[in-house]
């Protein structure tokens, strides 16, 4: 099985790609009905957090058509233990949020059971908002006799001081599909004290003599790992990010190299880094093209180009790129700014604070970085003209860019040519020079036939994006962070 990057609604993506008892191991982390919006931050030109925010996805759910459609069809064709507890949530809960968000997960626990394995194990990650009910669905999903751990992540954070005692933790439950689950046994160090205390064991025997201390002992289920703050090497500014450490533990504990691991809440993609450094196979999915292409950097930044995956779900030609256009303007908008490595824009456009920008790309070009300079982009795609080059001209000028690129779906007119050409030139400290306006169709972007002109896109001097740790392969073992 080819490791594959999957956008889309990830029940529609189980129900279309995925075949019945294929995945090894299932970790997901899904958004939680805490009424608020999720937003991916940047780094900023100067490599600090940028005030700039990017809706990833709207963390509310509303009982509404969609939630009474998704109700009646847990009713009518799931398990009846299933459609008799999501009956139950019902008639405690009524037609509310948080009802939504259950019967949300519900359908999706079930088809995680489909794909999952007899000697698999799924991961669920959750917090006190839902956590309680969230256990019920995964009792009648799963089956309350393969219930294996409620795992406490604890972790040590700043917290504002409020009536009630400081978050510390997040809980895990970690379910089997069956009982001839994998399983390799993990163990933890002993603390100091526990190492240079003698205790008697039969009057004759002391710690240090009875147990292999440098193996440590078993792993018990509260794991003390630390939370991403936010000046973390590892943070990218995604807001539901989870450290390494804490996949890592969890993809070791219950597959084997060579198992495939699926994360369908895939966000920036923590769950299929940690899978490919530890070389098992893997499928993310995840439902906006940003968190695809936030995936797709951070493949590339950790593992360079040794990674080889399919992407499902984006254009593949021009018809695909006219139907998202129509589906979604934004997330058009992403996946094309994605084409040619450049970050989305503030999104939030409240009334008159669009700045004709949609993306931009950071660059350095002069002998020991010295200034950081930038490319403007805005991309189009309904009806184009004249005016719009010339309005870009003036975005640049205002924002003291080096370059504007203006990508458009539909082709553009001879005069669209002419005031692009007039624009003159971008004129590097390398001695190149690059026009100062360019006009890139989506098309040329598809078919590799063209890309932006610009100094070298050299990883160091891209910075664009946030970078990923950098993993190395170690032939015959597990890679490791460099």
């Amino acid at each position: 099985m080819e490791n594959a990057l999957y956008y889309g609604d990830n029940l529609e993506i189980l129900r279309e790609y995925i075949k019945d008892a294929t995945i090894d191991l299932i970790y997901l982390d899904p958004p939680f009905n805490s009424n608020k919006d999720y937003n991916v931050l940047f780094g900023e030109k100067n490599g600090t957090q940028s005030p700039a925010q990017i809706k990833a996805f709207e963390d509310t759910w509303h009982w509404d058509r969609k939630a009474e459609e998704t109700y009646r069809e847990i009713v009518e064709s799931l398990p009846r233990e299933v459609a008799d507890l999501t009956k139950a949530l019902r008639s405690f809960l009524g037609e509310n949020d948080i009802m939504a968000y259950l019967v949300m997960m519900a359908i999706r626990l079930q088809e995680l059971y489909r794909v999952l394995k007899s000697t698999g194990s799924i991961y669920l990650h959750c917090d006190p908002t839902a956590s309680h009910y969230l256990k019920l669905v995964m009792d009648a999903v799963f089956g309350a006799k393969n219930f294996r751990n409620e795992i406490v992540w604890y972790y040590r954070r700043w917290t504002n001081a409020s009536r009630n005692f400081q978050k510390m933790h997040d809980i895990i439950f970690w379910y089997s599909k069956a009982a001839d689950y994998k399983f390799e046994k993990l163990f933890q160090p002993f603390s100091e004290k526990t190492i240079h205390r003698k205790i008697s064991v039969d009057g004759i025997t002391n710690l240090g003599e009875k147990r292999d201390l440098e193996k440590g002992i078993v792993m018990h289920d509260v794991w003390e790992i630390p939370y991403i703050h936010s000046q973390s090497k590892e943070r990218l500014g995604y807001p539901t990010q989870k450290p390494e450490a804490l996949l890592e533990r969890i993809i070791k504990a219950s597959s084997n190299e060579g198992d495939i691991i699926l994360d369908p809440f895939c966000g920036c993609g923590t769950t299929i880094t940690v899978a490919e450094k530890l070389k098992r196979k893997w499928i993310g999915i995840d439902i906006t093209h940003l968190a695809v292409s936030l995936m797709k950097h951070r493949l590339e930044n950790s593992f360079g180009n040794k990674v080889n995956y399919k992407v499902i779900g984006e254009p593949v030609d021009l018809k695909g790129a006219e139907e998202l256009a129509r589906e979604d303007t934004y997330q058009f908008q992403w996946w094309a700014l994605g084409l040619v490595g450049a970050r989305p824009a503030e999104s939030e456009k409240k009334k008159g604070a669009d700045r004709g920008i949609d993306g931009c790309i950071y660059f350095h070009d002069e002998p020991k970085k010295g200034k950081t300079k930038a490319i403007i982009l805005q991309v189009k795609c309904g009806h184009i003209n004249r005016g719009m080059i010339d309005a870009l001209k003036g975005v640049v000028e205002r924002e003291g860019a080096q370059i504007g690129v203006f990508i458009t779906l539909q082709k553009p007119t001879k005069p669209m040519k002419k005031e692009a050409l007039l624009s003159g030139f971008y004129e590097s400290p390398s001695g190149k020079h690059y026009p100062k306006i360019q006009i890139l169709k989506i098309e040329d972007l598809i078919n590799g036939n063209k890309n932006i002109e610009r100094p070298s896109k050299v990883a160091s001097n891209d910075l664009t994006f946030k970078k990923a740790e950098r993993h190395i392969y170690t032939e015959g073992k597990q890679g490791k962070l460099l």
